[in-house]
């Protein structure tokens, strides 16, 4: 696999943290999560890592992830500047006793600046990376993309990124590097083309919030309810498929895809022609056609959806259909794995501690591993 053989030390923080240590994971690279309890009910992306539990406000616990930190590759950490420092786990410190090491921090507001040491959440950075003001209806308050944009996209995502490019670099230079991945960079980086196409005509003069091509401003851009409660999304930008759609819909040959009064009334007849049919209904109308009409497939049902059961799309873990790996690499496409093995003795020799050692950090409870070795 792309990755296998990298060696990453994973501090469990929330989602961001562990999504990028899941595509880690996913795409080969042996991720071991270092948390404060075995069974981590937050945490839904355990999974293809080993979990240890190691007590880090302890010297000898602190010891451990020192000693880790010499035979691994990469390190993913998800706390506020500072933490690590305090827990004499920097990077300045792990990455004098081993050069090669790649030191991620994933953080809100990066490792310098005025907010830097400030709490936040997906929706704060989505907000201070300006990426919130462009979301959201027209007269209406800006509206919360869940937590894609700033913890997984301008997060996990670049996170990831970014220590694939270190790892590539490393190659070259023998050297590793220490990642700043901010959340609220990240979500500003992921929304590079929104802030660098504001000549485009797409955007209208006032380029305010629902009302361009893109944003809910246009009738021919949007989503429609139908008559099974249900919705069908509705994209057609180019020429050629307004004019299906106009076909297929039977709409008014003068109607026009542009100027306000076909803005009220397209939108007006949409709505009221796609109560008239079930999403199947429409789905099917649509099913030969370029006119981009496509239904909004429920999260609960995806995986049956044909195109995405032919491509196998979604496979079972555990009791949750997961999305598969993306992208596909035709060679060495990534795995998503339902558990993985602790193989206690490959561990124990990571730590090169002995028997006795070993059993009294057990005892102390600075280092609690899945299978209890016999000592």
């Amino acid at each position: 696999m792309p990755l296998g053989g990298v060696k990453v030390l994973e501090f469990v923080g929330l989602a961001p943290g562990p999504l990028c240590g899941k595509i880690l994971a996913d795409f080969g690279a042996s991720v071991t999560r270092i948390d404060k309890v075995l069974d981590n009910s937050l945490d839904v992306l355990y999974h293809g890592k080993r979990t240890v539990v190691v007590d880090l406000k302890k010297t000898a616990g602190q010891q451990i992830v020192q000693q880790l930190a010499r035979k691994y590759d990469v390190i993913v950490e998800p706390f506020r500047p500072g933490v690590m420092e305090k827990l004499n786990l920097g990077p300045d410190l792990l990455c004098s006793a081993n050069p090669r090491l790649i030191y991620a921090r994933l953080t809100g507001f990066g490792q310098h600046g005025r907010l830097a040491p400030r709490a936040g959440h997906d929706l704060n950075y989505a907000a201070v990376s300006g990426v919130l003001s462009m979301l959201g209806r027209e007269h209406e308050k800006p509206t919360a993309p869940i937590n894609l944009l700033a913890d997984f996209a301008g997060g996990s995502v670049m996170c990831a990124l970014g220590i694939c490019l270190a790892l590539l670099e490393r190659h070259k230079s023998g050297k590793g590097q220490v990642v700043d991945a901010a959340m609220a960079d990240g979500a500003a980086y992921v929304a590079s083309w929104l802030f660098m196409s504001r000549k485009l005509n797409i955007w209208g003069q006032a380029q305010q919030r629902g009302t361009n091509l893109l944003d809910g401003g246009v009738y021919f851009y949007d989503t429609y309810e139908t008559k099974d409660g249900l919705f069908m999304s509705v994209a057609a930008l180019e020429p050629q498929f307004f004019s299906l759609i106009k076909e297929r819909l039977n709409l008014p040959q003068e109607l026009s895809q542009y100027g306000e009064e076909h803005q009220v009334r397209g939108r007006q007849l949409l709505t009221d022609i796609f109560l008239t049919k079930t999403q199947a209904e429409w789905s099917e109308i649509f099913e030969d056609i370029d006119a981009c009409v496509y239904p909004v497939v429920d999260w609960q049902k995806v995986q049956n959806h044909d195109h995405n059961a032919a491509r196998q799309s979604f496979e079972r873990v555990d009791d949750n259909w997961a999305p598969r790996p993306a992208p596909r690499l035709c060679r060495t496409p990534g795995k998503l794995r339902s558990s993985t093995h602790f193989d206690v003795k490959s561990f124990l020799d990571e730590l090169d501690i002995k028997p006795e050692k070993l059993r009294q950090l057990q005892e102390e409870a600075v280092l609690i591993l899945p299978n209890r070795p016999k000592l």
